[in-house]
């Protein structure tokens, strides 16, 4: 059993804990090694969201703080407007107006114009820094290390809890959750279909695109097919990685393609709305597909198609790092927030197509995640090599951490940023 996970995850664990961190924009330049990580390093975190040492030196009014931003997008690149839109949120709550008090610098890639950018931050007097791709990530350590008064967060990665640095946090969301719930309506829908007559179960095929073999992405895909699975037992799903975060002709081309060899659910971990695009036109072709989108709403974009798509709400975990240095508390150095905190969530079901019932088997599985009696990953719903997972502490790349607690995976706990990337039984994908 070892071996056979330790061969199945050597090319996905490369990658692992490498998170999403928006679009390839035009402007965006070279993205240098961006997602190259050691899923090892997790297990000195400790517990996501936990307090350790990372206080703010005293607390201050909020008509006081100054707060900078580097996103690797621009405000119409999907996953960068939804985080500055949590962040404006969070603003709000907390009576900072982001127009005086916010400084963003757009299109910043993940290359030394990262750290040229965070530097021009530090040094125009903010109190508080994020950084919200993954590959901005070295460069937050090198500049929070000379501006040790300065409160550094960063979205989606892992090295905070090892860097010795009591200024550097990582914060993250549990998409995983919301992408479940996706996974229950287009399931719902397929089975709608199978039941129709108008697919076979043989014909139940899913297809994902992916941007990277990150295990951020793995732990995605892996939790929308189990929702899918959990209505619909017949599913299978079909993988294809797009190597980018955003773009449109590659994720629209992908999408296409899996069409083309039969699926009939199709969602995505990439930034672009292509993959909507191409159901959409799908649909008005007279080829019955449906979609779950992510980032945003994408009903609009596809309303004969879109059934709902995978939300994070930035805003919870941004809130909570402005909130530590205004009240000059300690903040999480690791901080992952989910369904219980509104952190992530599905966006409202496209009432025009989803399958009869679809609004109540999300609600009911949306309060079991909530009160912990439905476990995403729970291991009895899934094999690896015709095997159930155990235990995680004899496989490649988890150096010893136990992620297996009470018969799940427990995701997003060791650290905040994902951890699973077993490629199950059902799922199709590449090896690298």
């Amino acid at each position: 059993m070892k071996k056979l996970l330790a061969i199945l995850l050597a090319l996905a664990m490369m990658l692992a804990l490498a998170a999403c961190g928006g679009g390839d924009s035009a402007d965006a330049g070279d993205t240098g090694d961006a997602g190259t990580s050691d899923a090892g390093d997790t297990g000195d975190a400790g517990d996501a969201g936990e307090a350790e040492d990372g206080a703010a030196a005293t607390a201050m009014d909020p008509s006081e703080i100054q707060i900078g931003v580097i996103y690797i997008g621009d405000e119409q690149e999907a996953y960068t407007a939804n985080h500055y839109n949590g962040l404006k949120a969070a603003c709000e709550a907390l009576g900072i107006d982001p127009e005086t008090q916010v400084t963003n610098r757009w299109t910043v890639p993940e290359s030394e114009a990262a750290a040229d950018a965070l530097y021009e931050l530090a040094d125009a007097g903010c109190d508080i820094i994020f950084a919200t791709s993954f590959g901005h990530e070295s460069y937050v350590l090198q500049v929070a290390a000379e501006y040790p008064d300065i409160q550094f967060f960063h979205a989606t990665g892992y090295q905070a809890s090892g860097s010795g640095l009591s200024n550097v946090h990582n914060y993250f969301a549990d998409i995983y959750q919301a992408r479940f719930l996706g996974g229950v309506a287009a399931g719902m829908k397929m089975q709608e279909m199978i039941d129709a007559g108008t697919i076979t179960e043989d014909q139940a095929k899913v297809g994902y695109v992916g941007a990277y073999p990150f295990a951020e992405v793995l732990s995605g895909y892996t939790a929308f097919y189990l929702g899918v699975r959990s209505v619909c037992p017949s599913a299978v799903m079909q993988v294809s990685y797009v190597n980018s975060w955003s773009d449109a002709a590659l994720e629209s081309e992908a999408a296409q393609q899996m069409i083309a060899d039969g699926c009939v659910i199709i969602s995505q971990h990439s930034d672009t709305t292509g993959p909507a695009t191409v159901c959409q036109t799908a649909q008005e072709s007279g080829n019955e597909v449906y979609f779950v989108g992510y980032n945003i709403d994408m009903t609009a974009v596809a309303p004969d198609a879109c059934l709902t798509s995978a939300k994070i709400n930035w805003n919870v975990p941004m809130q909570h790092a402005i909130e530590s240095v205004l009240n000059g508390t300690e903040a999480a150095v690791d901080a992952s927030y989910g369904l219980e905190e509104s952190a992530v969530e599905i966006t409202p079901l496209n009432t025009a197509i989803i399958a009869e019932g679809t609004q109540e088997a999300v609600d009911a599985d949306m309060a079991a995640i909530i009160d912990g009696s439905l476990k995403v990953f729970d291991t009895s719903t899934f094999t690896v090599g015709g095997e159930t997972i155990t235990s995680t502490v004899d496989i490649d790349g988890y150096n010893g951490n136990e992620y297996i607690v009470d018969g799940a995976f427990a995701e997003s706990t060791l650290a905040s940023a994902p951890a699973f990337a077993f490629i199950i039984d059902g799922v199709t994908a590449p090896q690298s």
